[in-house]
């Protein structure tokens, strides 16, 4: 199957919700998920979410307490939302968590979900209609672009605070598209791709927009890189598979999590695949020895976990 099935199911699903005065099965998800309380995260740095009015349109992840990463100690994690969608709280769990290990992170988009949501939630697409993303890989860039920035300016209250040998790109599903088109970009230091990859075989009328992607683009990679999938019952099991496959030239890791193409990230703290995130980008990033272990097999706690599953190469 593949990842364009998971798009045109969501899409039939909020369609039906329009047509009939009962909530569609999509819509009473995300009314469960909107319930559940944003977390500050379980890392050593609580996390806050908020509304930076320097940059419109996004919404940012950080630790409460900036005071701890002076003289360069905050990393950056850039974000593109599933489905590509307007709504950079759709993952709200899972980027906090990761915010709480010293992390900016930055997603774009509304504050859309969660009970603190302060944006109205994107209307269902009517039936039929095409699937298009409002969000770009031009949006992560510019993200990236106002981080390092805020990291220079006067009065900035980021400035000195980030470590530009610190900086990561990820996403979930279209989202990790989003993020492999930026795979080029000589800032970046590790990327993350989540329930996602490129197309092995086109959709009915061909992949448009961020979907349309060449496997070549795989060659733009030039870090190291962490494919996290949600097992063989994940839309995009076959395309992450097989991106992987074809990856020679850099570090590269796949974990597995039997968990669906919904993965974890509506989970308290994002569940176990944000823990493993953590883990992947505190080794990338920062160096941590204890994080590198965690994700070493075979004595490892993520190999030695029966839920996950851990394949390497190129010393990834």
């Amino acid at each position: 199957m593949k990842l364009w099935v998971t798009f045109a199911a969501t899409l039939a699903l909020a369609a039906t919700g329009c047509a009939t005065s009962e909530p569609s099965e999509f819509e009473r998800f995300q009314a469960e998920a909107d319930k559940v309380p944003d977390t500050p995260g379980t890392g050593a740095y609580p996390a806050l979410i908020e509304v930076d009015p320097l940059l419109d349109g996004y919404v940012v992840y950080r630790p409460q307490d900036l005071s701890p990463f002076a003289g360069g100690k905050l990393g950056v994690f850039v974000w593109g939302n599933g489905a590509c969608a307007a709504d950079g709280t759709s993952s709200r769990q899972h980027l906090a968590e990761i915010a709480s290990h010293g992390y900016l992170v930055i997603a774009p988009g509304g504050w859309k979900s969660g009970p603190n949501a302060r944006d109205p939630r994107d209307p269902p697409r009517p039936a039929g209609s095409p699937f298009t993303t409002p969000t770009t890989a031009g949006d992560l860039a510019h993200a990236l672009d106002w981080a390092i920035a805020e990291n220079g300016r006067s009065g900035s209250r980021y400035l000195g605070l980030i470590d530009p040998a610190a900086i990561a790109l990820g996403g979930f599903s279209c989202g990790g598209i989003q993020a492999l088109r930026l795979a080029d970009d000589p800032r970046v230091d590790t990327l993350v791709i989540q329930n996602s990859g490129i197309f092995n075989d086109q959709p009915p009328g061909g992949a448009t927009g961020e979907m349309a992607m060449s496997k070549d683009q795989l060659k733009a990679i030039h870090t190291p890189v962490l494919y996290l999938l949600g097992g063989e019952s994940d839309i995009a099991y076959a395309n992450g598979m097989d991106d992987y496959a074809r990856i020679d030239h850099v570090p590269a890791m796949m974990v597995n999590l039997p968990v669906g193409h919904g993965g974890t990230y509506h989970e308290p703290n994002g569940g176990k695949a944000a823990a493993i995130v953590a883990d992947w980008l505190e080794w990338r990033l920062c160096g941590k020895a204890e994080s590198r272990a965690a994700l070493a097999c075979p004595d490892g706690r993520w190999c030695r976990d029966s839920q996950v599953t851990i394949e390497r190469k190129n010393g990834g």
